[in-house]
């Protein structure tokens, strides 16, 4: 296990001290999968939250005190843990929202169970599933990833273009990669694509290679994997490459990875929410010059999710819960002042001073009446053994 969580707080740390002077300090959730199928990713995904939070500390003009991050562990695939993570957070650390969690189940398993009943929001920088968006939120839930729904035809749109025009498809069996399977599959063949074989996988399991045997049966040399990298997923990939049943894949947003692009050959691809070119710049230079990776998965949104509680507490001029929620599309919409990635400073003096903002932040932040983000994707291919950009998708 990558030891994020003691890394991070160590960060945190260090940059709240300076600034403890100005008063009371106030709790901000990160509920996370730091172990899990996204453990791979978690690493820029915490470092652009915490980044958001250090960057509005050092800024002394946060009216509510010294924020500090109260991290928990999703684990991603057991949503009682992530239930009881979000409890002890609002019960025993008495934080004023949860960037966060994760994946998808864990998501719907905290919404219903623990924001609902408490009053608490929460915004997920990942969680995609098209299920999340008609779940009953009660208006606390948001999310500064888009939603799979726009996801799977992008990525039949871009397969077709491609003339990959047949294709076996496996998903993990989760909410998120049935959710992003479904809306592939319905997009890719209604622009004429031939699915051979469509077949869910269990995750962490011992040996994928029936699945993998199962999956070439029709005859495709094409496989798109919508599932993790670091479970089912990387076994499904590592099954088919000691067989040599597939020569391209195609991949979801979860399997973009190191772990990914260092088992398969150049030319698969993947897709992936990410900033168009002008808003990605920006982010990559934040995020350099605060230490983070800037190119990671989610990286950009999860500071966005960080960023938008800080300025809606802003807003509210109070860490009271309901306050914070009544402001969040406020301060993530227009009219207003645009704010960007790395210029919290002047947004919560603008804020303070009785100004409108509209915050653009890293990914281009508008979010629609249900509190999901209308972000743009990277069409992001295996060149190298690396995921590189090759084009930005509206």
């Amino acid at each position: 296990m990558r030891n994020y969580i003691k890394t991070t707080a160590g960060f945190i740390l260090s940059a709240t001290m300076a600034t403890a002077s100005f008063g009371a300090t106030v709790n901000v959730g990160e509920l996370q999968g730091f172990t899990g199928p996204l453990e791979s990713m978690i690493g820029p995904m915490t470092g652009g939250a915490n980044l958001a939070v250090t960057e509005a500390n050092a800024s002394g003009a946060y009216l509510n005190g010294t924020i500090v991050v109260v991290q928990g562990d999703s684990v991603c695939i057991d949503p009682a843990v992530a239930i009881a993570q979000a409890e002890k957070m609002i019960n025993d650390d008495n934080v004023m929202a949860i960037m966060g969690p994760n994946c998808s189940g864990n998501t719907g398993a905290v919404i219903t169970n623990v924001l609902v009943p408490n009053g608490v929001v929460a915004i997920s920088p990942s969680a995609t599933s098209p299920a999340l968006t008609t779940l009953e939120d009660g208006g606390w839930f948001f999310r500064t990833a888009p939603s799979d729904a726009r996801q799977g035809p992008v990525l039949a749109d871009i397969a077709i273009s491609r003339g990959q025009t047949d294709m076996a498809v496996t998903h993990s069996n989760s909410d998120y990669g049935k959710g992003l399977a479904d809306a592939f599959v319905t997009a890719y063949e209604a622009a004429g694509g031939t699915v051979t074989v469509f077949a869910g996988h269990e995750d962490d399991k011992a040996d994928y290679s029936a699945d993998v045997a199962a999956l070439s049966a029709g005859g495709s040399t094409t496989l798109a994997v919508l599932g993790y990298a670091d479970t089912g997923g990387r076994g499904i990939i590592a099954a088919s490459e000691d067989t040599g049943a597939f020569t391209d894949y195609i991949f979801g947003d979860g399997m973009i990875s190191e772990v990914t692009s260092g088992a398969v050959a150049d030319g698969s691809w993947g897709t992936l929410p990410s900033p168009d070119a002008t808003l990605g710049a920006n982010w990559k230079a934040v995020a350099e010059a605060g230490g983070v990776d800037g190119s990671g998965v989610f990286s950009a949104e999860s500071y966005d999710a960080m960023a938008l509680i800080i300025l809606a507490s802003q807003a509210a001029r109070s860490t009271d819960r309901a306050a914070i929620q009544a402001e969040v599309m406020n301060v993530a919409n227009a009219p207003g002042r645009l704010c960007d990635a790395g210029d919290l400073a002047n947004c919560l003096k603008w804020i303070s001073g009785g100004l409108e903002v509209d915050y653009v932040g890293a990914t281009g932040v508008e979010l629609d009446a249900g509190g999901t983000a209308n972000g743009s994707y990277a069409e992001r291919e295996v060149i190298g053994g690396v995921f590189t950009d090759v084009k930005i998708h509206k």
